[in-house]
Formats: structure tokens, C-alpha cells, sequence
């Protein structure tokens, strides 16, 4: 697969007067009155920033000195990668579609398994992979949805026009991080350049706790209209720890470890 350039529409970006792609005109017009130390100075206060309040997550790979697994900071980019609201419009529908049949397939194979039967998918990657349930058989869970966050991979590659084209790398359903990270980003963007978000019509992402704590109350099996919601953590030392504890603080919840419940 051919390297995709976001910004500009040849390859030879690094070339003076290489054509800029029409939505990314005035952020480059715009890039270019500031200067490398101004650009500089700010990925180090972002950098000092997510060191202070801790927005890191640990690599399980990498040892210290002490054996222990080392922290770094999350992804941070100042370029930001534009994607105009059409191209949007229709990643969103398609997301959604996928998503949905993504539950659907669950839920069949969970029931009458007609994908098995079809012939579609053979009978033991499914009823031989370690991740099936066989208690799950005929259990029906609220609205159908068994993947509630699902983490789609997304990568974009050149077509023979040389435009961007959108594919699938990977779904991730087994309650997928780094939102967070994502939601962290965007506020740090707007401290460092609310100049750009006064100029242009960004899409907000800070309503996503909200979203999802109105999918987990409606994922309860429960009739109560205040199903409680906790976030379960497997405690500090996970790897995404820093972002079970800011959604639980951002949708208002407790965090939870596994000793801290129990079936009544």
C-alpha cells in the first residue's frame, strides 16, 4: 500500500511550491507565518503538560532500570489531520453500518448460527476460537449490542487519482482505549492554538463521555431509569489506567476494582 500524503497532493511534499489539498489551503497558509521556534516552544509545553498530569500509558515491553514497565507520554502531533465534513458524513454512515453488522454477527452466532450454516464462515474458527462463549448460547442482552465501544482502525491509501481512499486495518471490540488520548489531544490543540478553532468550524469531540454513559445505561439488563455505572479498572499499574480513571471522572461515575463489588 502506497504512503498517503494528508496535506499536500504529491509525494514530493517537502518541495517548494508542492500543490496543497483545497481543505488543508488555509491551515497551510496559516502554518506558514509561524515560525519553527514558535512551533517548537509549544510541543514542549504540551509535552510538560501531559507530564504533569499524567497523561501517559505504560509499555509492558520496555523495562527500567527496576524491571518495571516504563511510562510515556500519549501520541501528540501538532499538524492536525483534517478530514472535511463530506469525507466525514460518509465514514460516519459506513462506521455505523459496520458496527451494526458486527453486533448482528455476534448475536447469530450466539443463536441460530446461519453464517455457519451458510457456509460463510466454517463451524470451527468460530466454535474452536478461544474467545467464544458457549454459556452465551440463546442469552439475549439489551438492544442486541454486544460490542458497545468498538474501536475501528481506520487507514486512507492513494486511488489511481492520486485521491485518499478509506480503508478498514482492523475492529477492535474487547472494550478498546485511547479515547481518552484522543479527547486529551484535541483540548491540548485548543490551549496552543484557539486562534485556529476561532477561524475554522471544527467538529466538537468533548461530548463523547456523555455518549457513553448513555450506552452504558442503556446496555442494563435492568428496568431501574438510574441503572448504576461503574468504570472497572484492573487497578494503577494497567496500562490504560489514565483513562479509566478520567472517564470515570468525566462521566461522574465511580472506578472500581474487582474486590470492590459483589453479586447480591
Amino acid at each position: 500500500m502506497q504512503r498517503f500524503d494528508e496535506m499536500y497532493s504529491q509525494a514530493t511534499a517537502t518541495e517548494p511550491g508542492s500543490p496543497v489539498r483545497a481543505h488543508y489551503k488555509a491551515y497551510a497558509d496559516w502554518l506558514a507565518n509561524q515560525s519553527s521556534s514558535a512551533m517548537l516552544a509549544r510541543r514542549e509545553e504540551a509535552e510538560m503538560i501531559f507530564r504533569r498530569v499524567g497523561i501517559t500509558f505504560a509499555v509492558y515491553g520496555d523495562k527500567d532500570e527496576s524491571g518495571s514497565g516504563t511510562e510515556r507520554l500519549i501520541p501528540f502531533d501538532l499538524i492536525p489531520r483534517i478530514i472535511p465534513a463530506h469525507e466525514w458524513q460518509s465514514m460516519e454512515k459506513g462506521l455505523v453500518q459496520r458496527v451494526t453488522a458486527l453486533n448482528r454477527f455476534i448475536h447469530d452466532v450466539y443463536h441460530d448460527q446461519e453464517i455457519i450454516k451458510a457456509g460463510i464462515i466454517p463451524a470451527d474458527q468460530i466454535l474452536n476460537n478461544a474467545q467464544f462463549r458457549p454459556e452465551m448460547m440463546g442469552v439475549d442482552v439489551p438492544h442486541q449490542i454486544y460490542a458497545h465501544i468498538s474501536g475501528i482502525d481506520i487507514v486512507r491509501a492513494p486511488n489511481a487519482q492520486g485521491e485518499g481512499e478509506y480503508y478498514v486495518l482492523e475492529d477492535n471490540l474487547r472494550v478498546p482505549s485511547g479515547v481518552s488520548y484522543m479527547l486529551e489531544d484535541r483540548k491540548m490543540m485548543m490551549r496552543l492554538f484557539p486562534e485556529l478553532f476561532s477561524r475554522h468550524r471544527v467538529a466538537p469531540v468533548a461530548h463523547y463521555p456523555d455518549l457513553l454513559l448513555e450506552t452504558l445505561r442503556a446496555s442494563s439488563p435492568a428496568s431501574s431509569a438510574e441503572p448504576s455505572v461503574v468504570v472497572l479498572t484492573p487497578g494503577m499499574y494497567n496500562s490504560a489506567y489514565f483513562e479509566h480513571a478520567f472517564l470515570a471522572q468525566q462521566m461522574g461515575v465511580e472506578l472500581v476494582e474487582g474486590q470492590d463489588l459483589f453479586v447480591k
